[in-house]
């Protein structure tokens, strides 16, 4: 690791600081993050919401389960916004067996259910660490963080439903006078079909809106823990002051 070489400024801060961290790197690494994020969700989506005719339920919950699976991409252009490079579509098909490819199975398992999985899916994909040793990895980085972890993936969850809630909201708020919704066609077959299909939709969009924040937030969270264990912010400052 290059401690030098990352854009960002390390030093020692508090979780919630350094969660906040991720989302100014979200922020500024927008437009990659989220052009090749939505190359790889749009199509997922797409087949999660076609299984509506399937099952209701089928379309939500098949993006909740391939959400880590997604997170890598994500994480694939952070991980080179941190050092101040631009991510395009050819830089992430170039890579798409390490980004796409590897532990899907574990990632798409195991890790699924993990309450502090964007804390720790940098261990899993950027570090390397052969997996005797992971498990090692993942408790000491883990250590004395897990609660803020798990509180920073509950914020996001009622995030993103407080979210879906406000998009389905939008149907009552911006339709024309005398033809807003009637709450009365739920009970209907037709009507509960239509509330079902609009729900996995808004699920969908706000999912694709706020994942890349979470995982940003994660991966800061991270790096801060990184300053920690190896005094990487000391290390910086000295390699940039004996760089002149």
């Amino acid at each position: 690791m290059q401690v030098d070489a990352i854009a960002l400024r390390l030093r020692r801060r508090s979780d919630m600081e350094a969660a906040d961290l991720g989302v100014r790197l979200c922020q500024s690494a927008a437009r990659s993050a989220y052009t090749c994020y939505l190359a790889a969700a749009i199509p997922v989506a797409a087949i999660a919401l076609a299984c509506f005719e399937i099952s209701a339920w089928l379309p939500p919950v098949l993006l909740w389960w391939w959400k880590p699976w997604l997170d890598r991409t994500i994480l694939f252009v952070l991980s080179r916004a941190a050092f101040g490079q631009s991510t395009s579509l050819a830089d992430l098909w170039h890579a798409k067996r390490q980004v796409w490819g590897s532990q899907l199975l574990l990632t798409l398992t195991q890790r699924r259910l993990s309450p502090w999985r964007s804390f720790t899916q940098p261990v899993y994909q950027l570090e390397g660490v052969p997996f005797a040793m992971r498990r090692r990895r993942i408790r000491q980085v883990r250590s004395g963080k897990a609660g803020a972890a798990l509180l920073l993936t509950s914020c996001y969850a009622f995030a993103t439903f407080a979210l879906g809630i406000a998009l389905l909201s939008l149907a009552f708020w911006f339709a024309p006078e005398g033809y807003a919704p009637n709450p009365s066609l739920l009970f209907t077959d037709a009507g509960e079909q239509t509330a079902e299909l609009a729900t996995a939709i808004a699920y969908t969009v706000a999912v694709c809106t706020l994942e890349p924040f979470y995982v940003a937030s994660g991966f800061t969270m991270y790096l801060n823990r990184r300053v920690e264990l190896e005094a990487w912010d000391i290390e910086q400052e000295f390699r940039r002051a004996f760089a002149h």
